[in-house]
């Protein structure tokens, strides 16, 4: 309520120099650019929701926050009024396709009964009656600060401080038992390195809370920070590799993986899957340990090497990383990572079978 407040005065709500048309073309800027805004957005971070729905569930909550600020600050600046208005609302129109997306992919964790449709709805209601209540409290706040700045902004900041920590809080104890690529990493190098497989409640105290930060120079280390999917490329089209002896090398990928359902291509730092196309989602998890196996391996042996003994890894460990990723909870019926679309198709050993 003390954003709109800000954001009615500073379009020219009660002064006699304002016109209808002004103040039309100003709220007009701000949702055109908001509706860009969102489609953007959603061109270049649609496939990493579900993958990352804990890091973009808070980041939607810290948008937000900006763009309550961008509507409370605009006033101050008229010079710049249009543009700091056009900030504020498209960070809002990443708020809405981000939390509108998060909240799909975790209420799907919360339907314990396949009840998804209900759970919704509830946390539907329950999110109505906390703005209802947020609404009538705003109302009497932005009521006894309008003619003080300085206990608008106290207010402000103060209440925005609580949301945010508040909502960290909440992000935090969410524990997911769905691999995507940071979990996974985790759990593996564990499990590589002799350890007891985690918990999704070990694991969510390691995860980070924003999508794709890099680690910071003073900040230590985590388990799994060095797999992160930086190195590997899933689901790409084999035309686009551009292989050294074209379809002898393609031949010989064939046969090196006769009984995957994908081929797995490294060039320099980055691992290339080649998806095919009956490949299930089982078969995408298996595919994404064996290429953090060869993205690992190819830091430590020569290239020529990495491939087998990756294969020789899987063929000897996978089915018991599997087992105790089950025993200490994990679903592993699919994993959920950034995937092309692109799928190819050829004789697999396993298909022939």
């Amino acid at each position: 309520m003390l954003s709109t407040q800000a954001l009615l005065g500073g379009i020219g709500v009660g002064e006699t120099t304002a016109t209808v048309v002004g103040a039309t073309f100003l709220w007009f800027m701000r949702d055109f650019t908001g509706m860009l805004g969102s489609i953007l957005f959603t061109l270049h971070q649609g496939s990493n929701l579900d993958s990352s729905a804990k890091q973009w569930r808070l980041t939607a909550d810290l948008l937000n926050d900006v763009g309550m600020l961008m509507d409370l600050v605009s006033p101050l600046f008229p010079g710049a009024f249009v543009t700091i208005l056009c900030i504020g609302s498209m960070a809002r129109s990443v708020t809405g396709v981000a939390s509108g997306a998060t909240r799909a992919a975790l209420t799907q964790h919360f339907a314990l009964r396949k009840n998804a449709a209900d759970v919704s709805a509830k946390e539907g209601s329950q999110e109505t009656a906390a703005t209802m209540v947020g609404m009538l409290l705003g109302m009497v706040l932005a009521r006894l600060t309008a003619e003080n700045v300085v206990a608008l902004w106290v207010s402000f900041l103060l209440l925005t401080a609580f949301h945010m920590y508040a909502n960290y809080r909440a992000v935090r104890s969410l524990c997911l038992t769905s691999l995507n690529a940071e979990r996974t990493s985790i759990v593996l190098s564990a499990f590589k390195e002799g350890r007891k497989v985690p918990t999704p409640r070990e694991v969510a105290d390691q995860e980070h809370l924003l999508p794709r930060i890099p680690r910071l120079p003073w900040q230590k280390q985590r388990a799994g920070d060095a797999w992160l999917p930086k190195s590997i490329r899933f689901g790409v089209q084999i035309s686009s590799l551009k292989l050294d002896d074209g379809w002898k090398s393609f031949l010989s990928l064939v046969e090196r993986y006769s009984r995957d359902p994908y081929l797995m291509v490294p060039k320099g730092a980055i691992v290339h899957v080649v998806l095919h196309k009956l490949a299930t989602p089982q078969d995408f998890l298996h595919g994404y340990v064996h290429a953090l196996c060869l993205a690992d391996l190819q830091l430590r042996s020569p290239a020529d090497q990495s491939e087998e003994l990756a294969i020789s890894w899987m063929k000897n460990n996978y089915t018991a990383f599997l087992d105790s990723l089950g025993k200490s909870g994990w679903a592993t019926d699919r994993i959920l990572v950034e995937t092309g679309e692109w799928r190819a198709e050829w004789i697999t050993g396993q298909k022939q079978e």
